[in-house]
């Protein structure tokens, strides 16, 4: 019994033709290098503009940094790998994108409930909103959130890397995914990233069932509006962030629930994609394009950029 971590991994991919390899990797780069201009730009916006200085934007800036700390854990690497016609990775650069990874995934979850709770007091306990997300609860809140995904990130890497692994070292990924990486553990001893896995399920149904209770009293006040305009305001804020939660959660259940192959088809390519790229990339987009407040903000930024550089 070999135990092949020692050595590090090969990361096979979506291909192993050189050619397929490239084509993968320059779409990854077009939406990695979309996710960062998108994620940078919300990130300055609310950190300049003095009119996006509310818990909303706070946390929407967290959650861009998160999604830039998320896409670029796996696809600059993949992108590296294939340009370089390389599929290695050392078992110390496989146990940091894990570890990594999970931080990401765990924090985005704990930060779309945390907006999902902002969301319900503004539009549920308007009266109270200043009192209840004042600056002190909205940083502890958010410092909880990292130190949440730290912990979280550490007991999968923890689990996963204390098993033992036998034959070709290959993982069917283009980055070092927790399942794939089970799969080459010499007999069923991932008992305990089993447990952590359920354990962290656990908790991010309980993310998802506060979130849908938050929703439902949030929409059962909006319709009780009686104002169209405000119930159109209100509407504006909340479906942004309904739509990315729904894309996070729909894309993690995807990858995490279908069967794996040890040859990825075209549909694992897309499920990837939607899992890996797609949240990222489209956060930024589906909150710029809904808030008038963002849009504003991003165009006076660059109108005063374009007047420095002319004068």
């Amino acid at each position: 019994m070999a135990n092949f971590t020692t050595s590090g991994f090969l990361l096979i991919g979506f291909s192993t033709k050189p050619e397929l390899k490239i084509v993968y990797a320059s779409l990854f780069l077009i939406l990695y290098l979309l996710a960062l201009t998108g994620n940078m730009l919300i990130i300055t916006t609310t950190s300049l503009d003095d009119s996006l200085q509310s818990p909303m934007y706070f946390f929407l800036k967290h959650l861009s940094l998160l999604d830039l700390c998320y896409v670029s854990v796996t696809v600059p690497r993949f992108v590296y790998n294939s340009f370089m016609h390389s599929e290695t990775i050392s078992l110390l650069e496989c146990i940091m994108q894990v570890f990594a990874f999970t931080l990401c995934c765990s924090a985005e979850m704990f930060m779309l409930t945390l907006m999902s709770y902002d969301r319900y007091v503004a539009i549920c306990l308007p009266l109270h909103y200043d009192i209840i997300m004042d600056i002190r609860t909205c940083v502890h809140g958010v410092a909880c959130i990292w130190v949440s995904g730290v912990i979280s990130g550490v007991m999968h890497s923890a689990a996963t890397f204390s098993i033992h692994f036998c034959g070709p070292r290959i993982i069917h990924q283009f980055f070092c995914d927790i399942p794939q990486i089970l799969k080459l553990s010499c007999s069923n001893d991932y008992i305990y990233e089993l447990s952590v896995s359920i354990f962290l399920g656990l908790v991010t149904f309980l993310c998802f069932t506060f979130i849908g209770f938050s929703y439902m009293h949030i929409f059962s006040s909006v319709l009780r509006m009686p104002s169209a305009e405000g119930r159109a305001k209100a509407f504006s804020t909340c479906l942004p962030h309904l739509a990315v939660v729904l894309l996070f959660l729909s894309t993690a259940a995807f990858e995490y629930f279908k069967s794996h192959s040890d040859s990825p088809t075209v549909s694992d390519i897309l499920l990837t994609i939607m899992y890996t790229i797609v949240p990222p990339t489209f956060n930024p987009m589906i909150y710029s394009l809904r808030n008038k407040a963002v849009k504003s903000a991003v165009q006076k930024i660059f109108k005063i950029n374009k007047a420095s550089l002319c004068g």
